[in-house]
């Protein structure tokens, strides 16, 4: 038990820091901690969905403060800002629909930053972000812990399962960063052809 709880510790300062530190890959951290627990303590794979939840938003709650009181500067000195047409584009959609947009943007790979950033320019409350970033971070919690459990269940041995959850993830990433530079693309040329 005691190194159940241990590596549960582990995944939450993982998790926490690659919130702060968005190229850790926290989604395969947490889908190998629900592999392994799978094979090993089936007992913890609720705990394991309830520690990486508690790791993003803890590192969440972290970035939203960094990116209210460091503001625009530290954005730049970190080079968080290096798209400013999407973080324009964001902005508008959190003026229309905020709860929605803080939620969807943990779900989506490279999505997360901007939304908080332009969260934090634009002035969401502190309300508003706590409130609705806590059922975010279960909800991706939850799915990368399924991810972990299919590859768990199909492979008979944990090492076999961790390594299928993070090769599914890499590629569920990679496809979904394809498929939104795409549309943008697409959106950019048809606000291009319409204008001219």
């Amino acid at each position: 038990m005691i190194d159940t709880l241990g590596a549960l510790g582990w995944l939450f300062l993982v998790v926490a820091f690659g919130a702060i530190v968005p190229v850790v890959p926290t989604g395969a951290a947490v889908s190998s901690a629900a592999a392994y627990a799978l094979h090993e303590h089936p007992y913890a794979i609720g705990l394991v969905v309830a520690t990486g939840a508690a790791g993003a938003y803890t590192g969440d709650l972290v970035m939203y403060a960094m990116c209210r009181y460091g503001g625009e500067q530290l954005a730049r000195r970190l080079h968080w800002l290096n798209d400013e047409e999407r973080l324009t584009a964001v902005r508008a959609r959190l003026q229309r629909r905020q709860v929605t947009v803080l939620l969807v943007s943990r779900l989506i790979p490279g999505g997360r930053v901007p939304v908080l950033l332009a969260a934090a320019f634009a002035g969401v409350s502190w309300r508003t972000f706590v409130i609705a970033n806590m059922p975010a971070c279960v909800l991706w919690s939850l799915v990368y812990t399924t991810i972990g459990l299919l590859g768990a269940s199909i492979f008979p041995e944990p090492w076999q399962g961790v390594l299928a959850a993070i090769v599914v993830i890499l590629v569920v990433n990679q496809s979904i960063t394809w498929i939104s530079r795409w549309w943008e693309r697409r959106a950019a040329r048809a606000s291009t052809s319409s204008t001219s």
